[in-house]
């Protein structure tokens, strides 16, 4: 997966060199400050898709003495690179597009204009929705802050087309300032939640939602003998994660069983969720009687109490330092 990914960010890379290219030429035609605004955000995408080549080349090394949990932390440090650029390249074309607010320049050519910007923008969404996908199906922060940044280039740029399109037919100048000034906003806005999801990362933030979905794919694939799961976490580097939990088998099974049934648990997530993962399990031995209140294991023989109800699993009582069924 790790090797697709690398293969798909050179592809990405070598595109957006010839997107820059384009949209360059573009602005030299037209003279348009939301071409230019589109041109500056393509050489952020350059930079930015380099790095992130570069960090899941680094991300894909194995674990060494220096390293023992992996690379994949610089990810994160490649996505807040690319977040930061992304608001500095916003910030940027505010800027520009205010001042010729009150001083315009002559903007000509605008059908050729136009029909580049249009080429570029709908490769740029369409390469930004791949890598996305991509990024989701992998775990790969540095995919999916990449693929979100080239869709809003491509939102961007259907933002600049309207405003090209309104300055064609109404020939008011401050159309197209206005337009990039619009949309260095947005561009600033998708900076900043990359950022802040990278940094999250760094600081090993909860991922409630991933967190979700395993639980519910536990709940969902739960076998009698998994007695209870608690204080579930889960730490994220890079496409790689990285579990621990309390686990509750009966409290005769032998450790080989336990261990068993502990591989069932991480065959269930990798196939449902396509992770790259490690778990760090605490098995934990069952309390009876109170536990034998929520166990539905059918063939126990050492059974001290009837079954009464199931302790449904959950993000809320699955995070707990916790056993069910002792309260």
């Amino acid at each position: 997966m790790q090797q697709d990914n690398i293969r798909l960010q050179k592809i990405v890379v070598t595109i957006a060199v010839l997107l820059l290219m384009v949209k360059f030429a573009a602005y030299i035609i037209t003279h348009s400050n939301a071409v230019l605004t589109d041109a500056l955000e393509s050489i952020v995408n350059v930079v930015a898709g380099s790095f992130g080549l570069y960090s899941l080349i680094l991300a894909s090394k194995p674990k060494d003495e220096s390293h023992p949990y992996g690379h994949g932390k610089i990810e994160f440090i490649s996505a807040s690179i690319e977040g930061s650029m992304i608001l500095i390249a916003g910030l940027i074309i505010i800027g520009k597009s205010t001042f010729n607010l009150f001083f315009p320049q002559t903007i000509q050519n605008i059908e050729s204009g136009i029909i580049l910007v249009s080429i570029a923008g709908i490769v740029n969404f369409f390469m930004g929705w791949v890598m996305e996908r991509r990024g989701k199906k992998s775990n790969s922060l540095t995919m999916v802050a990449g693929g979100k940044h080239l869709q809003s280039d491509g939102w961007s740029t259907a933002g600049l087309l309207v405003g090209l399109t309104l300055l064609y037919f109404l020939q008011y100048p401050w159309i197209d300032s206005a337009v990039a000034i619009l949309f260095g906003g947005y561009i600033c806005f998708e900076g900043y939640k990359i950022v802040r999801q990278s940094i999250a990362g760094i600081m090993d933030e909860a991922d409630t939602e991933l967190l979700k979905g395993v639980i519910d794919t536990l709940q969902k694939n739960r076998e009698p003998n998994w007695i209870d799961i608690h204080n579930m976490r889960v730490i994220k580097y890079g496409a790689n994660l990285h579990f621990d939990c309390h686990f509750t088998v009966p409290y005769y099974f032998t450790v080989k069983e336990g261990h068993d049934e502990l591989e069932k648990i991480e065959d269930i997530i990798h196939k449902h969720h396509e992770t790259s993962d490690e778990w760090f399990v605490h098995i934990d031995a069952c309390v009876p009687p109170q536990m034998c209140r929520i166990c539905k294991k059918p063939d126990c023989n050492v059974r001290q109490a009837a079954f009464d109800h199931e302790v449904i699993w959950n993000l809320d009582n699955v995070i707990r330092n916790r056993k069910h069924g002792l309260d």
